[in-house]
């Protein structure tokens, strides 16, 4: 069986690396991949074809027999690649681009939510920054905290959390009128202040049934005690105790089922993974947002806590039996910490060498993301570079583990948090 990996992230390097686990499995091919990927070696092999080249990609599959294509990034969901691939009959785990409207439109998540019932945080739209403006003056100084997010794609950075009025203002001019994220603030969408504790639910989904991986919190600031600018993700860790099982049973109650039968309902049957972030207060969910594939960083502890394979699992989304298979997770826990170029999530420099000692323990991994292989050195390529990730038999285990191998990695000006899972230790 021959697999196709899509996206060069850390994330794309940990699905890497479960689908190689797969007896069945004789190949895994990574595009584009990065430096970790290549050095993997066995049954893995980057491909030179960017994420978004989806002609090049659904002639690869084509052409080797790819038995199995995973995407991992959200701007491929967003062309079309899952439509493209099942006109061709080749198997591929996503949501057609329609479907993918749940991240790639915060408007259309939001107006579907309400449809729904779904419990989200109430909101307003605009497309211009006077009206907006204008919106905003009129609440009250209780009002506020207020959020401001792009509609668009933006890689996790198109929210502002506004304190205040001028804070709120200034979000406008920088989304309106200096274009700081492009045509994805065309609509701005601005919402109440959800109160409680963030926290990350996946299921995968056939459209009809789905199943649950192990519950996660990420680290979106930059900054100890989560401080500072968001980015893509600082670290992770699974299980985050506050989805306690009366939370899950009402995320699947409110949120997982109504959006799969929604989705069947306007023609758009949703399959894949689907990421819910939530904000969790005394014990009730609400949604914050949805990807429409697994996140970074929180695949690198979701999924070497799978017990079952996950390859098997995938297919059974695409042919059937999905309830059926074997689906597990681990008593364990899992905890990731980001090493990041210096200046990232702003300016960063690139191309630094990066020195690796071997970690001492099988329960540690290092999934890569901005490295690259440069003649047979390994170097930084992004503002994230690497995810060490460690599993253990507690949070606090698995944190430490984690930590003591972040000290055997080196480069210049990397950067990382201290406090990774400092909410549930």
């Amino acid at each position: 069986m021959k697999v196709l990996v899509i996206g060069s992230g850390a994330r794309e390097h940990a699905l890497a690396w479960a689908a190689a686990k797969n007896s069945d499995v004789t190949q895994v091919f990574v595009a584009p991949g990065n430096g970790g990927t290549a050095l993997m070696g066995g049954k893995v092999h980057n491909l030179p074809l960017k994420a978004t080249d989806i002609n090049g990609l659904l002639e690869f599959s084509k052409t080797e027999g790819i038995d199995l294509t995973i995407v991992g990034p959200e701007q491929p969901l967003e062309q079309g690649l899952v439509d493209r691939f099942r006109e061709a009959r080749q198997e591929v785990i996503g949501p057609v681009r329609a479907a993918a409207q749940l991240e790639t439109s915060k408007v259309f998540a939001k107006e579907f939510m309400k449809r729904y019932g779904i419990p989200t945080a109430s909101y307003q739209v605009f497309t211009d920054a006077a009206s907006a403006g204008r919106y905003l003056a009129s609440l009250g100084e209780g009002e506020f905290p207020q959020v401001l997010k792009a509609s668009g794609l933006c890689a996790g950075k198109g929210v502002v959390v506004a304190s205040d009025l001028p804070e709120a203002q200034q979000a406008l001019r920088s989304m309106f009128d200096d274009r700081v994220f492009g045509d994805a603030a065309s609509e701005v969408v601005i919402e109440s202040f959800l109160k409680g504790e963030e926290a990350s639910v996946f299921v995968l989904t056939d459209g009809t049934d789905y199943r649950f991986f192990l519950p996660s919190q990420d680290h979106k600031r930059i900054g100890e005690g989560d401080t500072g600018k968001n980015t893509g993700g600082m670290g992770a860790y699974a299980p985050a105790p506050v989805v306690t099982p009366a939370v899950l049973a009402k995320v699947e109650e409110q949120i997982v089922g109504p959006v799969l039968e929604g989705m069947k309902k306007e023609g758009t049957p949703y399959t894949g993974f689907l990421y819910i972030g939530l904000m969790i207060d005394n014990g009730e969910p609400s949604v914050v947002e949805f990807n429409v594939r697994l996140g970074d960083p929180e695949a690198q502890v979701v999924l070497p806590l799978c017990k079952d394979d996950l390859v098997d699992a995938l297919l059974a989304s695409i042919r059937g039996g999905l309830s059926e298979v074997p689906f597990g997770m681990l008593d364990r826990s899992a905890a990731t910490v980001v090493l990041a170029s210096g200046g990232y999530p702003d300016q960063y420099e690139t191309g630094k060498a990066i020195s690796i000692a071997e970690p001492a323990s099988d329960d540690v991994m290092l999934f890569h993301a901005g490295t690259s292989l440069q003649n047979g050195i390994l170097e930084t390529s992004g503002g994230r570079v690497i995810s060490v990730t460690a599993v253990g038999d507690s949070l606090q285990a698995c944190v430490d583990k984690a930590y003591a191998a972040v000290d055997g990695v080196a480069f210049e000006g990397a950067y990382h948090r201290r406090d990774i899972g400092f909410k549930a230790l």
